[in-house]
């Protein structure tokens, strides 16, 4: 027999937050209730033991339709890939992040897309901000003991964070709440 998914009530929900990667993808999941943020996880998924990019890719997948599972977030906050001078590493760092976001999509989730700055600004007020920066304030808005050797999880949870502060407001970069709407916003990457 299947568990029965209670809806969340109407002040209440989960966002996971995902910073993709090929080498390490993190992610954080809070739950907001009564407009209060509450930590549930963080983590990272180490992918640098695969050779094969292809099979990189399904364990991204196979991961984040795990913790959608788990967790049965409402939305997902996902950082955007930032232009870098490596078409390659941009190849790849564009090809998790669709992977990541075609699970939640899959599982009729809305996405959000921000970009690094942004995020960084949301956490820190600065849009510069190092990772140890964002990881810090995060440590402190939302009473975590430790940090995690690697930030890049850190940087999954400021997604969701960032989704949190930035929820309600006109301008929250781009959602998709499921491939229609991926398409109808994303012409130019179709033709």
């Amino acid at each position: 027999m299947l568990p029965v998914n209670n809806p969340p009530l109407a002040n209440e929900r989960i966002i996971l937050g995902i910073d993709p990667g090929t080498t390490i993808m993190g992610f954080g999941l809070i739950k907001v209730v009564n407009k209060k943020m509450e930590f549930l996880q963080l983590n990272e998924l180490q992918l640098s033991k695969y050779d094969n990019h292809y099979q990189k890719l399904k364990i991204i997948f196979e991961r984040t339709i795990e913790l959608i599972e788990t967790h049965n977030p409402d939305e997902i906050a996902i950082e955007a890939p930032f232009f870098g001078k490596n078409v390659q590493s941009m190849l790849k760092l564009g090809r998790a992040q669709g992977v990541a976001m075609a699970a939640g999509l899959s599982r009729g989730i809305p996405i959000t897309e921000y970009e690094p700055k942004k995020i960084k600004m949301a956490i820190t007020g600065n849009g510069n901000a190092s990772k140890e920066q964002v990881a810090k304030m995060l440590q402190q808005l939302l009473g975590l003991t430790t940090l995690p050797k690697n930030l890049d999880s850190t940087d999954g949870l400021a997604a969701a964070v960032c989704h949190f502060f930035n929820s309600g407001r006109v301008e929250i970069g781009k959602s998709y709440s499921g491939w229609d709407a991926f398409v109808k916003q994303n012409e130019e990457r179709i033709r």
